[in-house]
């Protein structure tokens, strides 16, 4: 099928992973993976890899193809905004309307955007900047798209032409581009070797038992000093890995033991990201923004009823519900600044979500972006996530950068696309590991309150990295 330049063809397989496997050998290949398949939510999965461009931000310098984009003498915006407006602009360059009845991602850039990526849009100067070799920011643009529909066991091959301006010349590039990735993944699939684990892995965290006590209460301390309202505290925990370290290897079991809907797997060529997440960052779509908060959790039980019973508590949890809707409040306050006035609603608050091994709290709060603004406008509003900061936002990050003392760098940032059609979709990076330079990282935390136990929150986040560090072992 021919949409303008575009070329669209409809292919046999509809199991993303299958295409995965072909795919991921090609240079800077991304996996969207919605690896917990099931309602609106977990309906799609993209894949990509080859871009023509990439856009990269490193120690607040940024870059378009290794050329670096330098401010003007009287350019007085913050490097992140002036990160995200030369993004804004590369996108509106290969602007194009989407087709009917395809998945929604139809091309774009797919890439993470580092928590520390706020200390550049913020004036924090406490805060401790990423880890060497991970990048504030890094889209990679793809003119190639795999795009399955999940619920209706479909799959498009979409190809845009673009980078070619010319109509012809557009179309041209598009039908070649669309013969080469068809050779591609209707290729054998390779034989994927198991993943074998590590043997007597030792992880090394930031903060040991008796620290992050010592910073849940040095928390609490600040919030009866009026600081702030909460805080989410976390624990940066690392481990070395050999050279060669099967990296997709880990992410093929981490989805299959941790399955989430907003999952992904980045090979950005020296670092690659692996994500079980559960958490929407934000997601625009036809000039509707949503966010999908996440504060509360609750351990699962094999038994059934005790696990009803769990859920059933969390849903009435005094010190989950408050937290849930302090965060939802913050939501709305960053929403409603990209957001046309008296449409920011909460369509739902502290909704139960079941997960593989956890129960959440989970609010929507939705809004129509105002004339004239973007996707990257509505990243921008709301990044870092209220989920993972706190409130108010701005003090409860000086705090994080205090107490924690080291780089999140992707934990806690965001994953996700851009489309050239102007729509968006982000995760927040929880439940996620990065692998660079011989060493894997990852983080684990909690929202904390004045309600909390210092040991009961140690426990909590334990629990939340308890999937992520059980994936590097060998399987019993």
């Amino acid at each position: 099928m021919r949409a303008g330049q575009m070329i669209v063809t409809a292919l046999d397989c509809p199991d993303p992973i299958i295409f995965a496997g072909r795919l991921r050998p090609l240079r800077c290949f991304a996996f969207l993976d919605s690896a917990l398949a099931g309602g609106t939510i977990g309906r799609h999965a993209f894949l990509a890899a080859d871009p023509f461009g990439t856009l990269r931000v490193t120690d607040g310098r940024t870059f378009w193809n290794d050329q670096e984009i330098l401010a003007g003498p009287d350019d007085v915006r913050s490097p992140g905004r002036r990160a995200l407006d030369e993004l804004d602009r590369r996108l509106a360059i290969y602007r194009l309307d989407p087709v009917v009845g395809l998945p929604p991602f139809q091309g774009g850039a797919i890439g993470h955007v580092a928590y520390e990526f706020g200390r550049l849009l913020e004036r924090l100067p406490s805060a401790p900047g990423a880890s060497d070799g991970i990048a504030e920011l890094e889209m990679h643009f793809y003119d190639v798209v795999v795009a399955c529909d999940l619920k209706a066991g479909r799959a498009f091959l979409i190809s845009t032409g673009w980078p070619e301006l010319e109509p012809n010349r557009r179309e041209a590039r598009a039908r070649e581009r669309a013969e080469q990735f068809l050779a591609v993944i209707e290729r054998a699939s390779p034989v994927e070797p198991p993943f074998a684990g590590l043997d007597g892995i030792r992880f090394e965290a930031s903060l040991d038992r008796d620290g992050y006590e010592t910073a849940v209460a040095q928390t609490r301390d600040y919030i009866l000093a009026g600081d702030i309202f909460q805080a989410n505290i976390a624990r940066r925990i690392e481990v070395d890995v050999p050279t060669g370290f099967d990296a997709w290897g880990y992410y093929r079991r981490l989805r299959a033991t941790n399955p989430a809907p907003f999952a992904a797997f980045l090979d950005h060529g020296d670092t690659q990201i692996a994500s079980s997440s559960p958490e929407r960052l934000i997601e625009v779509r036809d000039r509707r923004v949503e966010a999908r908060p996440i504060k509360g959790t609750a351990p699962r039980s094999a038994d059934p009823k005790e696990d009803a019973a769990r859920a059933t508590a969390l849903a009435a949890s005094e010190k989950d519900r408050a937290e849930n809707v302090m965060i939802v409040d913050l939501l709305r306050s960053d929403l409603s600044a990209v957001c046309k006035p008296h449409t920011v609603k909460v369509p739902s608050l502290c909704g139960i979500e079941t997960y593989a091994s956890l129960h959440h709290l989970v609010s929507v709060v939705a809004g129509e972006l105002r004339d004239g603004g973007t996707a990257v406008d509505a990243l921008a509003a709301v990044f870092p996530g209220g989920s993972i900061t706190g409130a108010p936002k701005i003090r409860a990050m000086e705090i994080i950068a205090e107490l924690e003392r080291v780089p999140r760098d992707v934990y806690c940032g965001a994953i996700g696309y851009f489309g050239f059609d102007g729509s968006a979709d982000f995760n927040i990076a929880i439940r996620t590991a990065t692998f660079a330079k011989g060493r894997a990282s990852l983080g684990a935390g909690c929202g904390i309150t004045l309600l909390s136990d210092p040991a009961a929150e140690f426990e909590e986040a334990e629990l939340k990295a308890a999937r992520l560090i059980d994936a590097f072992g060998r399987p019993t």
